[in-house]
């Protein structure tokens, strides 16, 4: 029989990495809260016409890499590939717009069927958050401020860009998109076969394109700054100047696009170029027309979702979890050890037992754990009501009484 193997593109986080991935997830969840913003938990799966309405028909996450299937009531349904969409329908199905503006964050995995590669899997996690019901540039402004601050606060702010652009509203985006259909069709023949497919139906989507023909190509292409309306050039004026007040830097970049008609104004993304190809850490932007697209009524939003496993990979080791007591039962003294263990615990103490061995093996266990004192039990100690402390630093072991234990054992905290 073939040894059991996780499926392609997913991995067991082990406790190393757990404890990295949730330095990431606890810093971000207590820098939200603090600018006023609410977990919230949607279900890891949901009817797939809820993406495929959010995402577009013809998107590479619907068309490509969503993992979708029937159920045995035979409802279509689909792992989500993103946050974005599940929050919209909670705001719609929950009856939440009389209660706009609303502040959500969410962590957790997401599924996406595509090549896995150095900080992307198929099974991947998010921490993200979403302001809906704020049509001014000041929610724009604040969720940039938000994903700074944790990126700050992670220690890795300093090694990535904030790159900005603007989609201007629906009217610019229709301008643009003739002008840009009208340039590119004159080079249909050299395009790649992905960007001849957007431009009959996403054609926006072409400017974000990674192949290098492609490229070439667009460096001629009409600017979209050049078709922004006045109400679109000043809401990003507006984005521009409150970040340029908080101080945080940002650099232009047009190609940055949303492909979809709701997505409007701000788009931004924070790169960084130390995890090779795959460098954007955090993505987002405005999208007023989604709640709408949904069934709901007309709400604007803006939001952005970071990778916990990129993010993770930038930060480093986390501070080592808290050094136990290792507490070592010796001849008849399981029972009673077992029940001093669980009393340590409960009074605050890391604590680790020893299972099984002579004191030796049992004093190696502990060494490997990074204990930082060693209580042993004996049948002698119990006779006096007594234990054997031991200092794992320094060596130095002392005979305590029961009841000066844990005071005793504060020093080792």
């Amino acid at each position: 029989m073939a040894s059991l193997q996780p499926v392609r593109g997913t991995h067991d986080i082990l406790p190393e990495d757990s404890r990295k991935h949730r330095r990431v997830v606890e810093t971000a969840r207590e820098i939200a809260a603090r600018y006023g913003f609410g977990e919230i938990e949607t279900p890891v799966f949901e009817f797939t016409d809820v993406f495929a309405r959010t995402l577009g028909e013809t998107s590479d996450i619907v068309t490509k890499e969503m993992y979708t299937f029937a159920d045995r009531g035979g409802d279509k349904i689909t792992l989500r590939p993103e946050g974005t969409a599940g929050i919209a329908r909670a705001l719609v199905s929950n009856g939440l717009a009389q209660d706009l503006p609303l502040k959500f964050f969410y962590a957790g995995p997401m599924f996406r069927y595509e090549r896995p590669q150095k900080g992307r899997m198929r099974q991947f996690h998010q921490f993200g958050v979403e302001l809906l019901g704020v049509a001014t540039p000041q929610a724009d402004i604040e969720v940039v401020a938000l994903a700074a601050h944790i990126l700050d606060a992670l220690g890795v702010k300093d090694r990535t860009k904030l790159e900005l652009n603007t989609l201007g509203d629906h009217e610019s985006r229709t301008a643009y998109r003739a002008v840009l259909v009208e340039f590119l069709a004159k080079h249909r023949n050299s395009l790649s076969a992905d960007s001849k497919e957007r431009l009959e139906r996403n054609p926006l989507r072409i400017l974000d394109s990674k192949d290098d023909t492609d490229k070439k190509i667009l460096k001629d292409a009409p600017p979209f700054s050049a078709y922004l309306n006045p109400a679109s050039q000043a809401f990003f004026n507006q984005v521009c100047d409150g970040l340029d007040a908080l101080g945080i830097a940002y650099e232009r970049n047009p190609h940055l696009v949303r492909g979809l008609d709701y997505y409007c104004h701000t788009a931004f993304e924070f790169t960084t170029g130390e995890l090779g190809a795959q460098g954007t850490l955090l993505a987002g932007g405005r999208y007023d027309g989604l709640i709408e697209a949904m069934g709901g009524r007309d709400t604007p939003g803006v939001g952005w979702a970071a990778g916990v496993e990129r993010l993770a990979m930038l930060t480093g080791d986390p501070p080592p979890p808290p050094r136990p007591i290792a507490v070592i039962p010796m001849g008849e003294a399981d029972p009673p050890a077992l029940k001093l263990a669980e009393d340590l615990r409960r009074a605050g103490f890391a604590v680790e037992l020893g299972y099984t061995g002579n004191m030796g093996k049992r004093m190696k266990r502990a060494d490997k754990l990074r204990a930082r004192a060693a209580v042993i039990l004996g049948t002698d100690e119990m006779a006096r009501g007594a234990v054997t402390l031991r200092d794992l630093d320094s060596g130095e072991q002392t005979e305590v009484p029961l009841a000066d234990l844990r005071s005793r054992l504060s020093a080792f905290r």
